[in-house]
């Protein structure tokens, strides 16, 4: 069933969301877990969605955080320079195109040259504003992200509707007072309000006063 949603911005996770780095990111991440004794799936389990430094953290909480801002900038610079795989979500290319004029914003986890690395990497143009870990002073789950992006669009943040596949990404938006349509399978488990498999399943339809969204 379609359903329209009315919303005056959109703000877009960008890994998950637009691109598909899921294979990168995991074989990144479980090469710098193994060292610790990690298990994989609890690393896999914490690292979407979040700033490394914070996952980092929830995964060796005793250790040292100026460690992990250490290691979360060498991360940072191995992934940018590692986009083998990494690919579009499927419509993101043609549901970007669709935005142009209207107001609209990455809001990432990512730090701007690896932004730009994966968005590339996918065939993808990005959004003239973007807010990225260099953005804010706070990791998602944190709202910080989200309510920066609205602010800079200058739009309410009840309505603006945001686009994330991640837990942490959807309780952020949910703590900005944002509504969220969840991108894939791993979404629909954290209650956004609106799902879809993919960005095929979203239309942008302009109408006198701005644009809707037919979902579905």
């Amino acid at each position: 069933m379609t359903e329209t949603i009315s919303a005056r911005a959109l703000l877009l996770d960008m890994d998950g969301t637009l691109v598909d780095s899921t294979a990168v990111v995991e074989r990144l991440w479980l090469s710098w877990a193994e060292p610790h004794g990690l298990d994989p799936a609890t690393v896999l389990g914490v690292i979407h969605g979040r700033q490394g430094h914070q996952s980092m953290a929830i995964m060796l909480p005793e250790r040292d955080h100026s460690i992990n801002l250490v290691e979360n900038q060498q991360m940072l610079a191995t992934e940018a320079s590692d986009v083998d795989g990494v690919i579009e979500i499927s419509g993101a290319g043609a549901f970007l195109r669709s935005l142009e004029g209207l107001p609209h914003a990455i809001v990432t986890s990512a730090n701007v040259p690896l932004m730009n690395a994966r968005m590339t990497a996918a065939g993808l143009t990005v959004p003239e504003l973007a807010v990225t870990a260099e953005s804010v002073s706070a990791s998602k789950p944190d709202p910080e992200g989200f309510l920066l992006g609205a602010s800079l669009l200058g739009i309410a943040p009840a309505d603006c509707i945001v686009f994330e596949d991640s837990g942490a990404g959807i309780q952020a938006a949910h703590a900005a007072g944002m509504r969220v349509i969840g991108i894939g399978a791993h979404a629909r488990t954290h209650s956004p309000e609106f799902h879809v498999d993919d960005l095929t399943q979203v239309a942008v339809v302009r109408t006198t006063d701005g644009f809707e969204l037919r979902v579905g």
